[in-house]
């Protein structure tokens, strides 16, 4: 083959991969794990798990994660809060594929479950960091910001609120990441002037009245509200309340109890769910 016709050749070929690496975009997939959260989030190549679901749900976390998504090594998991609806699964999430770094807001936590993932975390060699308000992380093309992380609110018998909230960005479209994060942690995160408006928002502790208050729910102004919770499950969750604020505010909201897993797609420009 002359090099005029392998100079030809290249132009086709990277012509022909410019659609495929267009396509290299940010997913956000919000797994049905019944009454509990696990969110995955992919962008160029990396990819995030923020918790891990409960036990009931830890076997289909891990082949979503391994078989579904095909995924055999994780940059970042990130436990927003120790409780076992959250933490059980990420045992499953790091079984499934090794991590090099887990966030959580304590090193330490009287539960077997939160010792399973220290276990886990500990065979792969990957680090445990408490991250700080303001902290950034890179996932591919996407930035990830700590908007919250109250560790001291665990000695206080608010574990809930020392739940790690996080902003991602990718081009002009956010998400909202919230844990079980309550009414407390919102108001400190409106005193402390936080960027809060996002496309769409994981609503906090599965739709519960103790969280989304009105005006943190103004500050954010999601076009969609996503609520992770088991149907018929035993805490009323989502909220009456909750619903309606989110109605009045304008947000779709999606429910996995209603509609299994959610998942988004954004080309930086645009939004689209999956479902």
């Amino acid at each position: 083959m002359n090099r005029k016709m392998r100079k030809v050749l290249t132009v086709f070929l990277v012509l022909l991969l410019l659609p495929a690496i267009a396509l290299a975009d940010l997913e956000v997939h919000f797994l049905d794990v019944g009454q509990g959260d696990c969110a995955v989030v992919l962008c160029d190549g990396e990819a995030m798990v923020i918790d891990g679901g409960p036990r009931a749900s830890a076997g289909m976390v891990y082949r979503y994660i391994r078989e579904t998504l095909g995924l055999r090594h994780i940059d970042y998991v990130i436990s927003t809060h120790p409780h076992v609806d959250h933490v059980y699964g990420l045992s499953s999430v790091l079984n499934a594929a090794p991590a090099d770094l887990l966030l959580s807001p304590v090193r330490e936590w009287d539960s077997k479950a939160f010792e399973y993932v220290l276990k886990y975390a500990a065979k792969q060699g990957t680090p445990l960091a408490v991250p700080a308000v303001s902290d950034t992380l890179r996932l591919g093309g996407a930035v990830v910001t700590v908007l919250h992380c109250w560790p001291e609110a665990v000695s206080e018998s608010r574990t809930n609120d020392a739940s790690i909230v996080l902003r991602i960005d990718y081009g002009k479209t956010s998400f909202l990441f919230t844990g079980d994060a309550e009414d407390w942690s919102e108001y400190m995160m409106l005193d402390a002037g936080a960027n809060l408006k996002a496309d769409v928002l994981k609503v906090s502790h599965h739709g519960s009245s103790t969280a989304s208050t009105k005006p943190f729910l103004e500050a954010v102004q999601p076009s969609w509200a996503v609520i992770s919770v088991g149907k018929n499950n035993e805490y009323g969750h989502p909220h009456r309340q909750v619903l309606e604020r989110l109605e009045k505010i304008g947000a779709k909201t999606l429910r996995t109890d209603e509609l299994g897993t959610i998942a988004f797609r954004s080309d930086g420009d645009r939004l689209q769910v999956l479902n």
